[in-house]
């Protein structure tokens, strides 16, 4: 059922992921390279992995899947996790998707080739209010989708 992996490490908006998942009755999985204090009264679950590049990302591609939904800034995780099925959405408050990947991918690697050069684009914006309220919106949104999307038949008391 409906799992949403949170890859924590950096990660600005781990509160209102577990609001959400408080409300829904939701579980879970932190993923973080080391020890982070955990919420009371959210099924979370803290997966700590090994320290080193990607390993949080592998492990959190390797579990999520269709009918699950990844938190993450980080691109290259979240095109992995389009691909296994599982839907994903940036802290700010946009939802990747198979569409809109490519760009992203490719915006990436010129973000990381201007580096290379010594050129120095700028890093992103702050976090602010609207950008928590609208990834707020978006999460809702997105678990109320998959919610009925695997809602078993008859299960809906409005056909009645």
């Amino acid at each position: 059922m409906l799992t949403i992996y949170i890859d924590a490490d950096g990660c600005p908006v781990k509160e209102e992921v577990y609001r959400v998942a408080r409300r829904c009755d939701l579980a879970v999985r932190v993923v973080a390279n080391s020890y982070l204090q955990m919420p009371r009264g959210v099924r979370a679950d803290l997966v700590t992995v090994g320290r080193g590049e990607n390993v949080a990302d592998d492990w959190i591609a390797a579990n999520a899947g269709p009918g699950d939904i990844v938190v993450t800034a980080d691109i290259p995780l979240a095109a992995r996790c389009l691909e296994a099925g599982a839907r994903v959405v940036h802290p700010k408050g946009r939802e990747f998707t198979h569409e809109s990947i490519g760009n992203a991918l490719a915006g990436r690697e010129l973000t990381q080739h201007l580096l290379e050069m010594g050129v120095t684009p700028g890093g992103p914006a702050p976090m602010r209010d609207k950008d928590r309220s609208r990834f707020l919106n978006l999460l809702d949104a997105v678990v109320q989708a998959i919610l009925r999307k695997h809602r078993p038949q008859g299960a809906d008391s409005s056909s009645k």
